[in-house]
């Protein structure tokens, strides 16, 4: 094994901790997709849910399942894809937030000024809740 361990692979730590991690990352596209599939119907900006502590919670499932899945897998080509995997997700990001600025204007920039893009801030502090958001 990786960690030198003897045993059981399955039951090691570093593969009962991609499990958590992969459980955490579909946990949060679950959350994310259903809160932006009803902001989307309703021609609203998501900021509830995993929107209220990240401006982007599905790309951070994303980079959370694929790094549960290289905890599990670890070959030359998943750790040198996942780096370029993640660099496509940021520039993905940054691509939409253009587009919802012109869409959703001020409302978009309050939201954004105060919701971090990927990483949630450790104090939850108070927030001015944008007009008109789901």
């Amino acid at each position: 094994m990786l960690t030198g361990q003897q045993g059981n692979p399955h039951f090691g730590v570093l593969h009962l901790f991609s499990f958590a991690v992969l459980f955490a990352g579909f946990a949060l596209l679950s959350k994310s997709w259903h809160v932006l599939f009803h902001a989307q119907r309703s021609h609203v900006l998501a900021t509830m849910g995993p929107y209220m502590r990240i401006r982007h919670p599905q790309y951070v499932a994303f980079v959370l399942i694929m790094f549960g899945f290289l905890l599990q897998w670890p070959t030359l080509i998943t750790v040198a894809m996942f780096p370029v995997l993640v660099a496509m997700y940021v520039h993905l990001a940054i691509s939409e937030e253009r587009d919802s600025e012109r869409a959703f204007g001020d409302r978009w920039r309050v939201y954004a000024a105060e919701t971090p893009r990927f990483i949630p801030r450790l104090s939850r502090g108070e927030r001015v809740r944008p007009a008109n958001s789901h």
